[in-house]
């Protein structure tokens, strides 16, 4: 595949229109909630303490491609198409998902890039793309009908292997000029008929419009860009599907990856944040309560060890929730810090696979997937 990756500066997200705040979300972005990133709004981890393991929709992330469109749920149709079908088209209107049996499933949506500066500060390497820090993630009851239900209902043939969901907002032009139309991106159908939904409530509301109303694709555990918001249509192909976001995006590219890439990204990685701000100030010889949260594509999280002193010792966290597949999990342990100065805090995961988090993450181009332990810095004084 072509590389139009390449032709996107790192710096895109904050050149755009960064005074014009977030050109294109709807909802309110308070500085104590967001960092604006060009079309995207991050929320900031510090934020997310207190409010339970589900994130309110007022807190939760925004990563759009160009603008969030204003849909009539009324008039919204969605069109199954493609030569994956028995018959011809087939179209859904909201009412007629809202009449197949409903499923809720608690996930978190969490884009490629989450955690993607760390690539730069921490291991010294460049990446391009939208300069996440970790709050490119949010975790939502989300309710709909299954995907499964939905192609059978249009004749899905044996013969299919891929669907592509795609939505309803402005086509995508890169810094370039290069119009790459409405985001798009096939899923194998071994995967579209296990546990993806067509999603139209989040946490027992509607959609907000930011969030894909009034219906969007849900893929639990897979990366972001795998549920498409505001989805239109859903193509149905007996051969593999392809658009420039499991070509030029969201494969690894760079030093030990094949020159077309690595095969499309899929399951997110392990991560463990704390809802500290970067560089807090704690004050020496009082007990302080440090909470965080840790999440895994590949398995439930079961265990997260603490270390404040650059991991030479850890312990473990409590952890405040049941564990399971596709959610995190909240923590907390207790630290009185007994020397002024700078320090470190580290916490590490491990989730059902037995899989720990690595003390660095393989470097690609992009900075998709970084999963290593997160030095956060503090200073006691």
């Amino acid at each position: 595949p072509s590389r139009l990756a390449d032709a996107v500066p790192a710096a895109l997200a904050v050149s755009r229109a960064s005074a014009a705040r977030a050109p294109g979300i709807v909802k309110p972005l308070p500085d104590e909630l967001f960092t604006v990133r060009g079309t995207n709004a991050e929320t900031k981890f510090e934020s997310l303490a207190g409010t339970g393991q589900l994130t309110p929709a007022s807190h939760f992330f925004v990563r759009n491609h160009t603008t969030t469109p204003r849909l009539d749920a009324a008039a919204w149709k969605l069109t199954v198409w493609g030569d994956g079908l028995t018959g011809g088209a087939r179209e859904f209107t909201l009412a007629d998902l809202k009449r197949l049996p409903s499923t809720t499933r608690t996930a978190f949506v969490e884009c490629a890039g989450n955690g993607r500066t760390l690539f730069a500060t921490q291991q010294g390497q460049a990446v391009s793309g939208t300069p996440w820090t970790f709050g490119a993630i949010g975790t939502a009851r989300w309710r709909g009908v299954r995907l499964a239900d939905v192609l059978r209902r249009a004749g899905l043939s044996h013969r299919a292997v891929d669907v592509m969901p795609r939505g309803l907002d402005d086509d995508y032009v890169t810094a370039d000029g290069t119009n790459l139309g409405r985001v798009r991106r096939p899923l194998p159908l071994a995967k579209a008929l296990d546990d993806v939904l067509l999603a139209y409530e989040m946490n027992g509301e509607p959609l907000p419009p930011d969030h894909g109303h009034p219906v969007r694709v849900l893929v639990p555990s897979w990366v972001g860009i795998a549920s498409v918001k505001w989805v239109g249509d859903i193509e149905v192909s007996t051969k593999p599907l392809y658009s420039p976001w499991n070509t030029d995006f969201y494969r690894l590219f760079g030093p030990g990856h094949p020159p077309e890439g690595s095969t499309p990204l899929t399951r997110q990685t392990l991560k463990s944040v704390y809802e500290l701000p970067w560089n807090a100030t704690l004050r020496a010889g009082e007990r302080h309560r440090l909470t965080g949260r840790s999440w895994s594509g590949g398995g439930a999280v079961t265990r997260v060890d603490i270390s404040t002193d650059h991991g030479t010792t850890w312990h473990r966290a409590r952890l405040h929730d049941v564990p399971r597949h596709g959610s995190w999990v909240r923590w907390s342990t207790d630290w009185r810090p007994r020397t002024p100065g700078p320090a470190t805090l580290l916490a590490r995961a491990t989730d059902t696979t037995g899989r720990v988090q690595p003390g660095t993450t393989a470097h690609n181009t992009q900075g998709y997937l970084f999963d290593a332990v997160v030095r956060h810095p503090v200073t006691v004084e």
